[in-house]
C-alpha cells in the first residue's frame, strides 16, 4: 500500500474510534415536566442534543401528575415544575441543590376559528363575557384550578358551573374547543382558557387565541428545573438544568411564549 494510501487508512480508523467513542458517552436523560412550557423545552432539548450528542426524553404532566410521580420512585433525571411542587420535593429529599428559573406562563382565552371573539380587554368585560357564552372549558391542573377561584370570587361559579366542562389537561381543552363538542350543538359562544404557551400551539390548527386574561386577574405560573437526586446522570441532569437557563436554551423558551 502507498504511504497516501496508508494515511487515509489511519485517517479513516481514527475517525471511526473518535465516532465510536461519541457514541459510547452519548447517554439518554430523561425530564419529567410540568405541560404549559412544552414548546419552548422541546426546542431547548433540541438544541442541547444537538450541542452535546445526547438524546432527551421527556415527559409532560399535569401538577397533581408530576406529584403523584415524584412522591413514588421517579425514575427520571430531571423535573421541571411550579416553585411550590419543587419546595415539596425537595422536602422529600428528592432532589439535588441545583435550580434554574425557565419562566413562568401567563393564561390565556381561546375560541375555536370563525366563532366571534369576546371583549376580555377588562376584568368587568372578561366576566360579562363568561356570563354571556354558552360553554367554558379549562383544565383541572394549575390555570383551571385559577380560573375557578377567580370565578367563586366574582361570585358567579354558581351560574357558571354547569355549563363548564372540565378536562385534566390543556391539550384536551384545546381539542374540545376545535371540536365544539360537549354543550349542546357546536355551541358558538364557547370560550376556552388555558396556557397562552398551550393555546399557541394549536393556533391556526382550527383554534383562535383571543388574548391573555386582563392585567389585573392576569395568574403567572412559574417553572422551575431541578435535578432528581436519584438521576444515575448527575453531571448531565445539572448540565442540562444550567443550559435551559443559559444563552441558548432561555431564548428557546422566551420564543415560545414563556416570559421572565
Amino acid at each position: 500500500m502507498s504511504p497516501l494510501k496508508t494515511a487515509f487508512a489511519r485517517l479513516g480508523v481514527s475517525a471511526l474510534l473518535a465516532l465510536s467513542s461519541v457514541a459510547a458517552f452519548a447517554v439518554d436523560i430523561a425530564v419529567l415536566s410540568a405541560g404549559a412550557v412544552e414548546p419552548g423545552l422541546k426546542a431547548a432539548a433540541a438544541a442541547f442534543d444537538k450541542q452535546t450528542g445526547h438524546t432527551t426524553t421527556i415527559v409532560f404532566n399535569t401538577a397533581p401528575q408530576l406529584r403523584q410521580r415524584m412522591l413514588g420512585a421517579a425514575a427520571f433525571d430531571v423535573v421541571i415544575a411550579p416553585p411550590a411542587l419543587i419546595a415539596e420535593f425537595a422536602a422529600a429529599s428528592k432532589l439535588a441543590e441545583t435550580r434554574a428559573n425557565v419562566g413562568r406562563v401567563g393564561m390565556g382565552v381561546a375560541v375555536r376559528d370563525g366563532a366571534p371573539k369576546p371583549d376580555i380587554s377588562t376584568a368587568d368585560t372578561l366576566k360579562r363575557a363568561v356570563l354571556e357564552a354558552d360553554s367554558l372549558v379549562f383544565n383541572r391542573a394549575s390555570t383551571g384550578l385559577y380560573l375557578e377561584g377567580l370565578l367563586k370570587r366574582w361570585d358567579v361559579w354558581s351560574q357558571v358551573e354547569a355549563k363548564s366542562s372540565r378536562y385534566p389537561d390543556g391539550a384536551s381543552v384545546m381539542e374540545h374547543v376545535i371540536k365544539g363538542e360537549g354543550k349542546g350543538a357546536a355551541p358558538t359562544r364557547e370560550i376556552g382558557f388555558g396556557a397562552i404557551t398551550e393555546i399557541l400551539l394549536y393556533q391556526g390548527k382550527g383554534l383562535g387565541f383571543v388574548g391573555p386574561v386582563p392585567a389585573e386577574v392576569q395568574n403567572y405560573t412559574s417553572y422551575t428545573a431541578a435535578p432528581l437526586a436519584s438521576s444515575a446522570q448527575q453531571a448531565l441532569a445539572q448540565q442540562f438544568v444550567a443550559f435551559l437557563a443559559g444563552p441558548v436554551g432561555k431564548p428557546a423558551f422566551v420564543t415560545a411564549g414563556v416570559t421572565d
